[in-house]
C-alpha cells in the first residue's frame, strides 16, 4: 500500500508526500485523488501478480499457517476424488510398454517403485494394468541404491509377498549388507555411490529400515545386530531439542524428525522384549515398562513446530516428503492429534486445496520439482492416512494403567488385517477431551487395565451416548491381579443403571466365539461377559488377560514358543478378531466417513412447532431398539430441515388404549417377540387409523415371531382387509413426496455359520419390501418385515437380516414424508 501524508491524532506528520504538492485546497484534493488512484493501481497490480504466481506455481509450503481455518470440514468424498485424480495422473505418465516412470538422474530407478507403491496404497491391486506392468518390470531389476531397494521391497510386500518372497529375501540381505557397521556413522545407510565416501544420512537410513520392517512383517527375519546398530544411531544422533536433522549434528527438520520417530519405533519394537515375556510354557504379563523418551521428545518438537504448509521449522524444501513422514508418525504412534493438530484433516485439506487440474501436486524447489515425486508422496499421505480405524484404545486413570501392553493393539490389528485382507489402523483416545462425535469415529473402544478404571461423570455420560448411537465397548482385565474386574462392573452400573442392562455370561454359541475364527470356550478359565443393548451385544468383557498374548504375537517376529503358548496366543487372537468382526460386521469406514451431524445433540428447548411421533408400548419387545425413532427424527431434522422432537425426553411411549395416541399423526411400532393386543387396544387402534392416523412398524432384526404376531393382529383389527405388499411403483418409493428414489435398496442377509468358516452376511441389491393396509386411497398401516430399527441405531449385526443403515434411513424418511401429506 502507498503511504500518504497525513497527521495522526497528535498532529505529527506521517511519512508520505511532500507538502509542496498539497499547499492549496484544490491541490490537496488532486493530491488525494492521485494518491488514491496510485493505491488502487498498486492493489490491482499486487492482486494480478498474486494471481499469476498462484497459477504458474502453487507453493503450499510458502503459505502461512491457517489457524482456525485448518479445522474446516473436509469430506471423505473430496479425499476419494483427489486420490482418484492423482492416480490417473500417475497412470498417464507411465511408459505403456516398459511399465516404468521417468526417473531423475542419480536416483537409480527410484521413481518407478515409488509410483507403484503409491498406486498400491490407493487401492490399485496387482491385477490393475499399471501395477501389473510395473511389477513385471521391477521383478527383473536388481536394485543398486538404498532408496530403490527399500521402495522395491515395500512394493513386493504390499502387492504379492508370497509370490515375491525370494526377491524380498534378496533385498533384505542387500540392505543388511549395505548398513555401515562401524565408525562414527555406524548404523546408518548411504546411497551408496561408487567411489564416494560412505558417510550415510538419515533419509537413506529411514528408508532402509522401512524396507526391512515390511520384509520382517511378511516373514523375512532381520538380524538383531542390524536393528541394534540402527537403534544406537538414532538414539545418539537426536538433537537436544528432540529433533533430528539430515545428518548427525544438523539442525532438526520436520521430515527428519518424523523419520527419527518411525525409526525409533521400528528398531525398539524389534529389539525390546515388550511388556509380556515367555519362559518355557510360562507367560509373564505386565512386565516393567521402559518409557520411550526420544519418541516423546520428538513428538513435543513436532507439536511446537507443526505445519502442513512448510517442512518445519520453516523450510520450503521437501514438503510432500515431510507429509509422508507425518502420516507415518501419526499411524505408528496411534495418534489422531499431534499436540492440538488433527494431522490428517489438516494435511488432507491443504493437499486437496493445492491439487492442480492435472491431478498432480507441484513443488518449485529441489527434487520435488518433479511432479511424479510430489504426487506420489501426496497420495501416500492421503491414502495411508485415511485407513479405517477399526478400534481405539481408551485412556483412563490411574496414571498409565490403561496401557499395560503397549504393543498389543498394533499386533491384533495387524492380525485382523491379514484375516480381512485390508489395511486397518487403530488410535488412542482421551475421553477427557473427546466429544461423542470423536468417539463415534471408531466402531470399537477398548478398555483394559489392572486397577479399577477411573472415569468422570461427564465421561460416563459420553460413553453411554456413544453406545446408544451404535458404539461398542470391548474390555479386559489384564495382569491377572488388581481390582479392574470390580471397578469395571461398577463402571457398567454407572453407564447402564437400568435393571435389565447388566453383564451376563455369553453362551457358547455367541459370535464372539466363532464370528471369524472358531475358538473353544472351554479353553478359557473364565467366560466372556456381555451386555445386550438394542439389537445386539454392545459390551463384551473378558476377565482373562487377552492383550498379554496379543503383544507376544508380533508380526514376523514370533519366537518359537512352546505348543501350549502358541495355542494361547491363537485363542486370544481369535477372540479379539471375532469381537471386532461381530462389532463391525467387517464393514469399516475410511477416515472422514464418520458420523453424520444429526447425531450431535441439538439444543432446541422450544416445543411449539416440533414434529412429534409416538412410539407404541406393547409386550413384544418394544424396547429392543430404543434409539431407532430418535435417530430417524434426527435425520429428518437434518435432511428435511424439520424441527423434530428427537431428544429421548421428548419421545413419548404411548399405549394403544391411551387417549393421548390421538394427539399424534404418526405412531411407530416395532418389536422382536410375539405379542397379543387386548380387545380394547385393537378397537382404539382401528379408530385412530380411521380418523387419519398412521402406523409405521417393523420387525426388529427381521424377527419372524414379531412379524407373525403383527400380521395376526392386523387381521383381527381389519378382518375385511388383507395386509399386502405395497407395489414398488407406488409414489411412496419415489421422490414425489420430497424423499428419495428407493426403488432399489441394499439388504443384508445372514448366510449362517458353517463348520470352521467365518460368520458371513451377504448384502444384496433388492426392491424394498413393505406391506400395508389401505383405508380409502391412503396406506394407514405400513409394515416392514425386514429390519429397519437396528440399522437406524447402527446396531445391525452379522446375524441380523435387514436393510443397511443408509437405506433404512431413506425408507424411514420416505414413510415420514408420506405420512405428513395424507
Amino acid at each position: 500500500m502507498i503511504a500518504r501524508s497525513s497527521r495522526d491524532q497528535t498532529g505529527a506528520k506521517t511519512p508520505g508526500q511532500s507538502p509542496l504538492f498539497c499547499s492549496m485546497a484544490g491541490a490537496k484534493r488532486r493530491c488525494r485523488s492521485r494518491a488514491l488512484l496510485r493505491e488502487m493501481f498498486m492493489r490491482c497490480a499486487l492482486w494480478v501478480l498474486a494471481l499469476v504466481v498462484s497459477i504458474v506455481a502453487v507453493v503450499p509450503s510458502a503459505r502461512p499457517a491457517r489457524g482456525a481455518d485448518n479445522s474446516s470440514s473436509i469430506t471423505a468424498e473430496e479425499v476419494r476424488k483427489s486420490i482418484e485424480r492423482g492416480v490417473q495422473f500417475l497412470k498417464k505418465l507411465q511408459d505403456p510398454q516398459k511399465g516404468t516412470w521417468p526417473d531423475q538422474p542419480n536416483y537409480g530407478g527410484g521413481a518407478t517403485p515409488l509410483c507403484t507403491l503409491a498406486l498400491l496404497n490407493c487401492g490399485c491391486g496387482p491385477e490393475d494394468e499399471a501395477v501389473r506392468k510395473a511389477l513385471s518390470y521391477l521383478r527383473g531389476v536388481q536394485p543398486t541404491t538404498t532408496y530403490t531397494c527399500a521402495l522395491q521391497t515395500m512394493v513386493f510386500c504390499a502387492a504379492e509377498p508370497k509370490r515375491d518372497l525370494i526377491l524380498i529375501r534378496r533385498n533384505a540381505k542387500w540392505l543388511d549388507e549395505q548398513q555401515i557397521k562401524d565408525g562414527t556413522h555406524s548404523g546408518m545407510w548411504s546411497y551408496p555411490k561408487p567411489g564416494a565416501p560412505n558417510g550415510g544420512d538419515n533419509s537413506n537410513s529411514q528408508f532402509a529400515l522401512l524396507g526391512l520392517y515390511e520384509a520382517e512383517r511378511v516373514g523375512v527375519p532381520v538380524n538383531d545386530k542390524t536393528w541394534r546398530l540402527a537403534l544406537n544411531h538414532w538414539q545418539k544422533s537426536q538433537n537436544p531439542d528432540g529433533s533430528w536433522g539430515y545428518e548427525p549434528g544438523f539442525p532438526g527438520t520436520g521430515s527428519m524428525t518424523s523419520a527419527g520417530i518411525a525409526s525409533m519405533i521400528i528398531t525398539s519394537g524389534a529389539l525390546n522384549p515388550g511388556d509380556a515375556t515367555v519362559r518355557g510354557d510360562t507367560v509373564s504379563c505386565c512386565g516393567a515398562q521402559q518409557p520411550n523418551h526420544p519418541v516423546e521428545e520428538a513428538l513435543a518438537w513436532l507439536d511446537r513446530n507443526f505445519s502442513v504448509y512448510r517442512n518445519p521449522p520453516n523450510s520450503t524444501l521437501w514438503l510432500f516428503y515431510y507429509l509422508y513422514g507425518i502420516e507415518r508418525t501419526g499411524r505408528m504412534t496411534a495418534r489422531r492429534f499431534i499436540g492440538q493438530h488433527d494431522w490428517y484433516r489438516e494435511g488432507a485439506k491443504m493437499l486437496i486445496h493445492e491439487q492442480l487440474l492435472t491431478g498432480s501436486w507441484p513443488e518449485v524447489h529441489g527434487v520435488e520439482a518433479d511432479p511424479l515425486l510430489s504426487t506420489s508422496f501426496a497420495l501416500l499421505f492421503l491414502a495411508k492416512g485415511r485407513r479405517p480405524v477399526v478400534m481405539a484404545h481408551l485412556k483412563h486413570g490411574p496414571e498409565n494403567d490403561w496401557n499395560r501392553h503397549r504393543g498389543a493393539l498394533f499386533n491384533l490389528v495387524s492380525h485382523v488385517e491379514q484375516a480381512w485382507h485390508r489395511d486397518l489402523t487403530y488410535q488412542v483416545i482421551d475421553p477427557q477431551v473427546a466429544t461423542v462425535e470423536d468417539l463415534l469415529e471408531t466402531p470399537v473402544l477398548f478398555i483394559n487395565g489392572r486397577d479399577a478404571p477411573q472415569f468422570s461423570d461427564a465421561e460416563v455420560e459420553r460413553l453411554r451416548m456413544y453406545i446408544d448411537r451404535g458404539g461398542f465397548l470391548f474390555a479386559e482385565q489384564c495382569c491377572g491381579t488388581g481390582d479392574f474386574d470390580q471397578g469395571f462392573r461398577r463402571l457398567m452400573d454407572r453407564i447402564f443403571p437400568e435393571s435389565d442392562l447388566k453383564l451376563r455370561p455369553l453362551p457358547p454359541d455367541h459370535p464372539a466365539w466363532h464370528a471369524d475364527e472358531k475358538v473353544d470356550p472351554s479353553f478359557f478359565k473364565e467366560p466372556l461377559w456381555g451386555i445386550d443393548v438394542g439389537c445386539r451385544t454392545s459390551v463384551i468383557y473378558s476377565p482373562q488377560d487377552l492383550s498379554c498374548y496379543w503383544e507376544l504375537a508380533r508380526p514376523g517376529r514370533e519366537r518359537q514358543y512352546s505348543a501350549p503358548v502358541r495355542a494361547q496366543i491363537q485363542a486370544a487372537e481369535g477372540v479379539g478378531t471375532n469381537v471386532l468382526a461381530y462389532a463391525t460386521n467387517r464393514e469399516v469406514k475410511f477416515k472422514l466417513e464418520g458420523v453424520a451431524s444429526p447425531l450431535a445433540e441439538r439444543a432446541d428447548p422450544v416445543d411449539r412447532g416440533k414434529l412429534h411421533v409416538a412410539t407404541i408400548l406393547h409386550a413384544g419387545g418394544c424396547n429392543a431398539a430404543p434409539g431407532a425413532l430418535a435417530t430417524l427424527l434426527r435425520l429428518a431434522a437434518e435432511k428435511l430441515e424439520l424441527r423434530t422432537a428427537d431428544r429421548p425426553d421428548e419421545i413419548r411411549q404411548v399405549r394403544l388404549s391411551d387417549p393421548a395416541l390421538f394427539q399424534y399423526h404418526l405412531a411407530f411400532m416395532h418389536g422382536r417377540a410375539a405379542f397379543r393386543l387386548t380387545p380394547a387396544e385393537r378397537k382404539e387402534l382401528r379408530v385412530y387409523l380411521e380418523r387419519g392416523g398412521m402406523l409405521f412398524a417393523d420387525a426388529i432384526c427381521s424377527s419372524p415371531q414379531f412379524a407373525e404376531a403383527f400380521r395376526k393382529e392386523m387381521k383381527l383389527i381389519f378382518p375385511e382387509q388383507e395386509m399386502a405388499r405395497i407395489p414398488v411403483n407406488h409414489p411412496l418409493f419415489r421422490p414425489g413426496f420430497g424423499g428419495d428414489d428407493i426403488t432399489t435398496v441394499s439388504r443384508r442377509q445372514p448366510e449362517g455359520a458353517r463348520d470352521g468358516q467365518p460368520l458371513k452376511a451377504a448384502v444384496r441389491k433388492v426392491e424394498p419390501y413393505l406391506e400395508g393396509i389401505q383405508l380409502g386411497d391412503r396406506y394407514a398401516v405400513i409394515f416392514s418385515p425386514y429390519d429397519v430399527s437396528c440399522a437406524l441405531e447402527s446396531h445391525e449385526s452379522l446375524e441380523c437380516e435387514g436393510y443397511i443403515r443408509a437405506d433404512a434411513a431413506r425408507i424411514g424418511l420416505n414413510v415420514l414424508l408420506y405420512s405428513l401429506q395424507q
